[in-house]
């Protein structure tokens, strides 16, 4: 999803959160609030495998780009933003799998079958508060392969990281009328910002703005 359009910038859930997550009812998420990036550390490589119906959840490879980029569009389409996806493989490649990457990616796939049934994209950020966590930007179930869990182990993924490496905080943002999902993140324990409010530039006032910076 687009940060401003599952926890992204408003982060969206997508239809029945707890399905799109795999859960029972669940939409793809985005982050709230677009955080600074920070120095990234190396995801360990080796698929981890979930639960008692073959879930696999693993870092993406270069090879996934192209489900990753087919995912995207999906979730955008479900957003009813299609139009709005302007990010292309080669960008996506590049950002996930440079020597510093500014952003990482898991896959959620069916342990039997290997199909892919989902992803989480994510970035470091750094709270002056709280210091370095997890924004995640994406994180979106293929309809078809919902309801068996694969969006809760992608969440527990990330969260096992955060507690691994010592980060107090793995936040995202939903629609606020997606109440499968919010119900479902605050059974996990999420809390909602309620006293936040996102803003965001692009296209021509992010311009406008940025060519009236001195010694532009």
């Amino acid at each position: 999803m687009e940060a401003s359009g599952c926890l992204v910038a408003p982060a969206v859930f997508k239809t029945d959160e707890a399905e799109q997550l795999g859960l029972a009812g669940s939409i793809p998420v985005r982050l709230r609030h677009l955080p600074r990036a920070v120095a990234a550390r190396p995801v360990t490589a080796r698929p981890r495998r979930t639960g008692r119906l073959g879930r696999v959840i693993r870092p993406a490879t270069p090879a996934d780009v192209p489900e990753i980029m087919a995912m995207i569009r999906e979730l955008a389409e479900y957003e009813k933003a299609p139009n709005e996806v302007r990010t292309t493989e080669d960008d996506l490649r590049a950002a996930l799998f440079r020597d510093d990457p500014v952003v990482f990616a898991h896959m959620a796939e069916d342990d039997a079958t290997g199909e892919v049934a989902g992803y989480a994209l994510w970035f470091l950020n750094f709270s002056t508060w709280r210091g370095q966590g997890i924004y995640l930007e994406d994180i979106y179930v293929r309809p078809h392969m919902r309801g068996a869990g694969h969006g809760r182990a992608l969440l527990a993924e990330l969260a096992r990281i955060c507690v691994e490496r010592g980060y107090q905080r793995l936040e995202w943002s939903v629609l606020n009328w997606n109440e499968p999902a919010i119900g479902f993140y605050t059974a996990v324990g999420a809390v909602p910002l309620e006293e936040w409010t996102t803003f965001r530039l692009t296209d021509e006032p992010l311009r406008r703005l940025g060519t009236a910076a001195p010694g532009s």
